[in-house]
């Protein structure tokens, strides 16, 4: 079912963004409407499946390997191949690119071994893929568990402010034991489950869930991604960039990508390029107005990619099937 997106339905989505599990009176309070409002606009987006809250584990903080995976493919195949990937579990942020004739995932793993049967096993195997390239995520300078996906939402700068002050403050991570475990598979299906709902699933009481939902988003065993139908972006056109960077400039170019408005996320990454960043940008004449001036202007370039994105397969853990 399609939705139409207003001024007040992107500001509950910036909201939700910058804190996934903020109440819906808190956001109300910033948006200067009732609680009652911001709560059936999220409930007709959600039963729309234009936006799905979702929590997962930092992966530096647990020790998961992250990759960059790109493969080839025969374009009559793509489409299906790229399905069929959004299906695992272990992989997000699929999309069709270049054409149709290329597969962009990312792939967690718990290890190399768990990575390599991926990426050196099951996906050259599969017919009709040409080739397959991975870079292994080393560095993340933007993006992931620490920053809000959107950097361009429609809330101002003071509204952002009384959002994120009610964040938790980074802690240690507390050691995991089964109540935590429990809660972290309940929260895959929905960030938002209510904590009397998860202090019933757990068999522990709402004010210990209450205590282990500070304590795990504080140790980055918990934060919250929230995927947004692509209807949703007032950025519609989003291109895909693999720069070859001078070493002794990486950290430079990278910290300078996470301060562009344009770049939701940005990382180092092993590979014949060294560095991947995501750009959402309004339409063409922006993306090269970009490319020409931000990009152009980064310490140590040598190279840069584009690869546009034509069809977003799966979001962080959201799979859009062909319309």
């Amino acid at each position: 079912m399609a939705v139409e997106f207003d001024d007040l339905d992107r500001g509950v989505l910036h909201a939700l963004q910058l804190d996934g599990r903020a109440p819906f009176r808190r956001i109300a309070e910033v948006l200067g409407v009732s609680d009652q409002t911001v709560a059936r606009r999220y409930a007709r987006m959600r039963s729309a499946q234009a936006v799905r809250v979702i929590g997962f584990s930092d992966p530096a903080v647990v020790g998961d390997d992250q990759w960059m995976v790109r493969a080839r493919c025969a374009p009559d195949a793509a489409p299906e191949i790229a399905d069929a990937l959004a299906r695992r579990p272990d992989t997000s942020w699929i999309s069709l690119n270049s054409g149709g004739t290329e597969i962009a995932c990312s792939l967690r793993a718990q290890d190399s071994a768990a990575a390599g049967e991926m990426l050196l096993s099951r996906l050259p195997r599969t017919p009709r893929v040409l080739d397959v390239s991975a870079h292994q995520v080393l560095h993340v300078f933007y993006g992931g568990a620490h920053e809000p996906f959107t950097k361009q939402g429609p809330l101002d700068d003071g509204q952002v402010a009384r959002l994120v002050e009610h964040l938790p403050v980074p802690a240690p991570p507390p050691k995991l034991d089964d109540v935590d475990r429990r809660i972290l598979r309940l929260l895959r299906g929905d960030g938002r489950s209510s904590v009397e709902d998860l202090a019933r699933d757990c068999g522990s009481s709402p004010s210990t869930v209450r205590r282990r939902l500070h304590d795990l988003r504080a140790g980055g065993l918990l934060y919250l991604d929230v995927d947004v139908s692509p209807e949703a972006h007032d950025l519609p056109m989003r291109t895909m960039l693999y720069l070859t960077v001078l070493p002794a400039d990486l950290d430079a170019a990278g910290r300078a990508l996470a301060s562009h408005a344009e770049v939701p996320f940005a990382a180092a990454t092993t590979g014949r390029t060294n560095v991947y960043a995501s750009v959402a940008s309004r339409d063409a004449p922006e993306l090269y107005r970009y490319l020409t001036t931000k990009i152009a202007a980064l310490p140590g370039l040598q190279g840069v990619e584009t690869a546009p994105v034509i069809r977003t397969v799966k979001a962080a853990g959201t799979h859009y099937p062909a319309r």
